[in-house]
């Protein structure tokens, strides 16, 4: 299989020093990479900001913005076989970015955001033949709002979680598929779950 995955967050600058970000290390996207090399797949990551290395046998693709990513993934999306989406793409960005670093000022300062690219929506919406995997991080109604999530963007299955997977190694999250079913698994490491994730998605391949 030809797969694309995206990781890590994205940072939306407000000057040169200062973004709005969240706390995505981008371990998840790694370990999805070093998951499908290992099982022999073509591999190519998009990912945002991140310290760590590229992985063996993958394609790295370094990204900082959302309208990076999306550029990016939309670039790579036309040959692959399978999506997974695991990246935290900030949802807004600043209308504009200061040349030069925004001195203290008024007691309140008014900030103009725009909406980005739904990146995951955008291949849902040129899907295909396509098998394509999400994941939604929630701080409440998980199980409704990751179902919604999966609906709207026609994904194939969807990893939920909560915040306390950022910058984690071990979590436990729950796996839907758009036929209902739904399997909640203890904590593990994201290389572990990475690899069922792979496993499968060439299941749903055969």
């Amino acid at each position: 299989m030809r797969v694309l995955i995206t990781g890590g967050p994205t940072h939306e600058y407000l000057d040169p020093v200062r973004c709005l970000t969240n706390p995505s290390t981008g371990r998840m996207g790694m370990a999805l990479a070093r998951a499908a090399a290992k099982r022999g797949h073509r591999t190519v990551l998009v990912t945002g900001p991140t310290i760590f290395p590229d992985p063996k046998g993958v394609r790295v693709v370094r990204v900082v913005s959302a309208l990076d990513m999306d550029r990016a993934v939309r670039r790579e999306f036309p040959i692959c076989d399978v999506v997974i989406g695991s990246a935290a793409v900030s949802d807004y960005r600043p209308e504009s970015a200061a040349a030069s670093k925004i001195k203290k000022g008024p007691a309140m300062m008014t900030l103009r955001l725009l909406k980005n690219p739904d990146v995951l929506g955008g291949c849902g919406a040129r899907k295909g033949k396509r098998l394509l995997v999400g994941f939604a991080l929630e701080t409440d109604c998980g199980l409704e709002n990751a179902a919604d999530k999966m609906r709207r963007k026609r994904l194939d299955l969807i990893v939920l979680n909560g915040p306390e997977s950022f910058g984690a190694n071990r979590i436990g999250p729950t796996l839907l598929t758009p036929d209902g079913k739904r399997r909640a698994f203890g904590a593990m490491t994201k290389d572990r779950l990475a690899a069922k994730i792979v496993v499968f998605v060439e299941g749903l391949r055969r």
